[in-house]
């Protein structure tokens, strides 16, 4: 698979990472050139210093021959144009943006926008970990009474 991630904090570093290490290529865009020091040691991608939403950057970067888009930066509007520019621009067919918004999020996925509300994802895991059925009063756990 050939993928562009979009943005190197923490998130877009592991993802890119975890990619590199599995044998796909891998491009990295971040707008900060020290973010590239979170990639693996194993890294075997390339890295771009560019702004996510800029069409040349995604050019450089190969958009018109990526599989997929993964738009990981802290911004959630960033995200959302990246992965539309991809799929509405360059018929990229997988164009994935992380949002912390869960009403964006939702928003995005109802037009056919492929997302990962991380603040959702926290939630539930926390809830998960406590032993929390949302089903229940309160959050109570559920003790199968």
């Amino acid at each position: 698979m050939y993928a562009i991630v979009i943005g190197c904090g923490r998130a877009g570093a592991e993802i890119a990472s975890r990619m590199s290490d599995q044998g796909h290529s891998v491009v990295v865009i971040d707008r900060d050139r020290g973010a590239f020091h979170r990639l693996s040691d194993g890294f075997s991608g390339t890295t771009i210093v560019g702004h996510a939403i800029d069409e040349d950057c995604l050019v450089s970067a190969g958009i018109e021959r990526a599989d997929a888009v993964i738009a990981t930066t802290y911004g959630d509007n960033s995200n959302l144009i990246a992965v539309q520019l991809a799929r509405k621009r360059f018929k990229v067919k997988r164009a994935i943006a992380r949002v912390k918004d869960s009403v964006r999020a939702s928003t995005f996925a109802a037009l056919g926008f492929e997302t990962i509300p991380s603040t959702t994802i926290v939630g539930d895991a926390f809830e998960q970990t406590l032993g929390w059925d949302p089903r229940q009063p309160n959050g109570a756990p559920d003790n199968g009474s």
